[in-house]
């Protein structure tokens, strides 16, 4: 059995189907982890969740920030940005079966891959201030939620960034705010673990006090696997953890990336779109 680990879809299916087939993947045998964002602004979301979901057990997906933005407008009162592409999935037929499956997706994964030690998986990337068992934890703590007879609550309060600093004794939703950014928003921190919600771009669009997450130091030894940002490019200059960027901007004209989780080779596919 051969375990993937694939960056953020963003609707792109013609090309996650080509690279699938590139790395000659059997739904059988082999395994996919997604990072997540497999919805909203590239040009067939709808196809995307349903190739995803329909692979049952064979794929993996954690929770990203457009995913969680597809929830809170179906479900949670919000509203459709600008450059949405979801209205496909809010109109489809078999909308509620896919916001069911999706609102039951974890936010972390994490796995042992002999060679590379404990791997984890989340959309954006691990606060340096928590261990891996800590971060599995609070993940847990907003899954729970989701999937709670008051999700449509959380769903409208979710969003937001204060507060933009973690804290053990944060409560209520504040404490569920805070996870959910961390795990799904997070770029740049500083060195008491708060979040900058303002600089989107690569490593020199840096706020002064503020790093990457990745050039924080940690105190286990685990591998992080992230999408979310597209910005690196899948580059991680710098950085102080044993971390793999697969967010390529697939979306934006760049590349969709699968690497081999146990071999930790690289396999891409460009993108059908032109480049922004």
């Amino acid at each position: 059995m051969t375990v993937y680990a694939i960056g953020d879809l963003q609707g792109c299916h013609g090309e996650f189907v080509e690279l699938l087939e590139r790395i000659d993947f059997d739904v059988e045998r082999d395994r996919l982890w997604l990072a997540g964002d497999l919805v909203n602004r590239g040009p067939d979301s709808l196809a995307c969740l349903r190739e995803v979901r329909a692979l049952g057990d064979a794929a993996l997906t954690v929770l990203g920030n457009h995913d969680l933005h597809l929830l809170a407008v179906a479900r949670g009162g919000g509203r459709l940005n600008r450059k949405d592409t979801l209205e496909a999935i809010l109109d489809a037929p078999d909308r509620e079966a896919l916001l069911d499956w999706l609102q039951s997706r974890p936010l972390l994964v994490r796995q042992a891959f002999e060679g590379f030690g404990d791997t984890v998986m989340t959309h954006a990337g691990l606060l340096p201030q928590w261990s891996v068992s800590e971060a599995a934890r609070l993940a847990d703590e907003v899954e729970e939620r989701l999937g709670g007879e008051q999700s449509g609550a959380f769903l409208e309060q979710m969003y937001g960034n204060e507060p933009a600093c973690w804290h053990p004794a944060l409560e209520g939703i504040d404490r569920l705010r805070v996870i959910v950014n961390v795990l799904t928003r997070m770029r740049f921190i500083d060195a008491d673990g708060c979040l900058d919600f303002h600089a989107k771009e690569g490593l020199d669009s840096a706020p002064a006090g503020f790093a990457p997450w990745f050039r924080y130091s940690r105190r286990d030894d685990v591998r992080l696997v992230f999408g979310h940002w597209a910005a690196l490019e899948g580059h991680v200059e710098g950085a102080r953890v044993r971390v793999e960027a697969l967010d390529t901007g697939c979306v934006w004209g760049g590349s969709l990336t699968a690497m081999n989780l146990t071999t930790g080779k690289r396999i891409a596919v460009a993108s059908h779109r032109q480049s922004r």
